[in-house]
């Protein structure tokens, strides 16, 4: 299994956190793929258009039937808005093909451009980055100034400096909004509520802790990371990860 990241277009910095390729064997073997509190586009090699894959709850299996390849950006949260004529809420936990949010003629036209010859990642990347680009423009006028985009910045910037710990009514509060205003901005603009937001949040940074330090002291961990207690602990990583946390690294 092959994949790398780049970085994006200076341009397209303030929405995408890295653009990919990968490249997957014949028969290459079920992985797991975590909630990561983002939104990808992906292009897979074959003539069809590409799909997204809206914020996750939970982890997903991704199974290979044969030789792929792909290449895909992965938008910052809260940024994949700009670039997809649906609120992030409708993609939650589905994949939707780009056909239906860009228009037909543009995703096929940019398929054809991808697969009909043979290309290196970076020029396919480029490609594709032209594309955000002229989408970015084209939504540019509509944005500017809007303060729902100014709040939802603050607001994922402030969970996520506290890897999830914050609490949203406090959260709320430093925005000068009520709770139930911040859940609306961020179901329409991130893809899930505030609440579950910080929750991935949380699990990412045990998820990195662990792979850190593969056999923790749990108590410790869990404090450390901003749980309760191991339960607490425990329970996000069934859900999240669909495993105990001390078989994450055997499964991963």
């Amino acid at each position: 299994m092959y994949y790398c990241e780049y970085p994006p277009h200076p341009a397209l910095a303030a929405h995408v956190a890295c653009m990919w390729a990968a490249c997957a064997p014949g028969g290459a073997p079920t992985h797991r793929v975590l909630p990561d509190n983002c939104v990808d586009i992906l292009w897979q090699d074959g003539g069809k258009p590409g799909f997204a894959v809206g914020m996750m709850s939970s982890a997903i299996l991704v199974a290979s039937g044969g030789p792929l390849r792909t290449v895909a950006v992965r938008f910052k949260p809260g940024a994949a808005g700009a670039f997809l004529a649906a609120p992030l809420h409708a993609l939650t936990d589905q994949r939707a093909d780009i056909d239906q949010l860009w228009g037909r003629g543009d995703a096929e036209r940019l398929a054809d451009a991808l697969w009909t010859c043979e290309l290196s990642d970076l020029e396919r990347v480029a490609l594709i980055e032209h594309q955000l680009l002229l989408r970015l423009r084209a939504a540019g006028a509509g944005q500017a100034g809007d303060p729902g985009d100014w709040l939802i910045r603050r607001a994922l910037a402030a969970l996520d400096a506290s890897g999830g710990v914050l609490r949203i009514e406090d959260l709320a509060a430093q925005l000068g909004v009520s709770r139930q205003h911040l859940a609306a901005l961020f179901r329409a603009r991130v893809g899930l509520s505030p609440k579950l937001y910080a929750r991935i949040c949380r699990f990412r940074r045990a998820t990195a802790a662990l792979k850190a330090e593969p056999s923790p002291d749990w108590a410790q961990l869990a404090l450390a990371c901003g749980y309760f207690d191991q339960s607490h602990l425990i329970h996000d990583f069934q859900e999240f990860a669909g495993s105990a946390p001390e078989r994450f690294l055997i499964a991963a």
